[in-house]
């Protein structure tokens, strides 16, 4: 049950997945912790050290079953969260007491299953990164011919279509994907490096046997899963990598927000709407109001994300010489959150790319409004074919285009031009190809095309090396 005494965290209590939170568990991080252990003894064992094959197996045997009381009795007496658990661990396994950590600094286990933790926290963004992509691929391909109004500068431009804007959506999140896979085709371990970094400890370990030493490093990233390693290092890994997690997850942020701030707008004009539930409550005084509650949602966490690798590259900037303990407290809040916040960003994205309602009537409603302006290039060039004056035509249109816009602004009403035109016999030859020169698809270029061209190319290639990852459903968890 919540104590409603205390700060809870709206990450945890409101927005993020059971499996994002599970990742960044006291209880996922400390038996990593004693996995590492295990695979220390064990290659330490295998490589000559006296080290028993009984002690590993107690240590194995009491992997799991971690006693967290224990161990924070320990580490109010000695202040020391590692060495707490060195303790604790060796209470339930006592035969292997003795050679728990051996050789090792805390860096050993911190480091190593903090970058664990974040590689394993980037496989579930991923997930959830290309089910969005997914989504948007399928509204894109919907919509790839339905015309709507561009904008640029946020004012009436050359038409496209709805499917058409959801691939410059797609296109940034697919420049995210790549940036992810990079990522994480360059995830190393810290490896076993000692207290500064120099592995001094285990080539006395091992009577100056420098193979040994390098060996055993192979061995246990090996046991963990992983084959790369930092090469070097001091006490931790480098804080670099923190900073390029953290600009992946800024950068799916920024994309977020950009979509979340295109569909609000959009919802303004009521082309658009994000889902809205049945029993729903848009505001608690205007019961007739459908905020983008989702939207604007995601915008928030968002706007928090893109925020967090200045800290980092804060922290990455301040290691004094081979290590500083400065980094410690703010790298458990940083590094956490921002996962929690991009999952929390997904899981909505995916929620509404899905459940998107267009209003076609509404978006025709509106280039009827604006086209007959777009249009009258067409026009005049339609009658100079005709034999009109080009010059001519080009004025009048100009003073016929100046009226309806006053007709639009001052007055208030509806655009009609057309009707200017229509009453105009300078304008007589394309009296009867108005409806023809009016129609939204011959305004929108490629735009279909472009939509199925891009999705073909760039967007399938990703849905097909991952296909095993879709069908996730984004939750809306309040």
């Amino acid at each position: 049950m919540t104590d409603n005494s205390i700060y809870q965290n709206p990450l945890i209590t409101r927005y993020a997945s059971r499996p994002m939170m599970e990742n960044f568990s006291d209880e996922k991080r400390f038996k990593l912790w004693r996995k590492l252990w295990i695979a220390l003894a064990e290659s330490e064992m295998e490589l000559g050290l006296n080290i028993t094959q009984e002690q590993v197996d107690e240590l194995k045997a009491h992997a799991e079953d971690i006693d967290y009381e224990l161990a924070a009795r320990y580490e109010r007496e000695v202040r020391h969260d590692v060495m707490a658990h060195v303790k604790a661990y060796g209470a339930q396994a006592p035969k292997a007491m003795p050679i728990i950590h051996l050789g090792a600094t805390s860096c050993f286990v911190n480091c190593n299953s903090e970058i664990i933790i974040l590689n394993d926290g980037l496989d579930i963004i991923l997930q959830k990164l290309v089910n969005v992509i997914d989504l948007l691929k399928r509204f894109a391909l919907r919509y790839k011919d339905l015309p709507t109004l561009g904008f640029t500068h946020l004012q009436p431009a050359q038409l496209t279509t709805v499917g058409k804007r959801a691939t410059l959506w797609l296109q940034d999140l697919s420049m995210d994907y790549a940036n992810l896979s990079d990522l994480k085709s360059h995830v190393k371990l810290r490896g076993v490096k000692g207290t500064t970094g120099t592995q001094a400890s285990f080539l006395d370990l091992f009577n100056g046997d420098h193979e040994k030493v390098k060996e055993l490093e192979r061995r246990v990233v090996g046991k963990m899963g992983y084959e790369k390693v930092y090469g070097v290092t001091g006490q931790t890994y480098p804080r670099k990598f923190d900073y390029n997690v953290l600009c992946v997850l800024s950068q799916i942020a920024q994309s977020a927000y950009k979509f979340s701030n295109d569909i609000r707008i959009l919802q303004n004009m009521k082309e658009i709407e994000e889902p809205f539930e049945k029993n729903q409550i848009g505001s608690s005084a205007m019961a007739y109001k459908r905020n983008p509650m989702r939207c604007e949602r995601i915008g928030s966490l968002a706007r928090y994300v893109i925020s967090l690798p200045t800290n980092s590259a804060i922290t990455a900037s301040t290691q004094w010489f081979e290590r500083t303990l400065d980094d410690s407290a703010n790298r458990r809040i940083v590094n956490a959150q921002a996962f929690l916040a991009v999952d929390a960003i997904l899981n909505i994205y995916m929620n509404v790319a899905e459940n998107m309602v267009v209003y076609d009537k509404v978006i025709a409603k509106h280039i009827r409004a604006e086209l007959p302006f777009m249009a009258t290039e067409n026009i005049m060039m339609e009658c100079v074919k005709a034999g009109g004056n080009r010059q001519e035509l080009h004025e009048r249109i100009r003073v016929l285009s100046m009226e309806a816009g006053r007709n639009v602004k001052v007055e208030g009403k509806e655009n009609n031009l057309i009707e200017l035109i229509l009453a105009d016999d300078m304008f007589a030859p394309v009296h009867d190809k108005l409806e023809g020169i009016l129609d939204a698809k011959k305004f929108i270029g490629r735009a279909p095309e472009q939509t199925e061209e891009f999705i073909a190319e760039e967007i399938d290639p990703i849905l097909r090396d991952n296909a095993s990852l879709l069908g996730q459903k984004g939750d809306v968890r309040v």
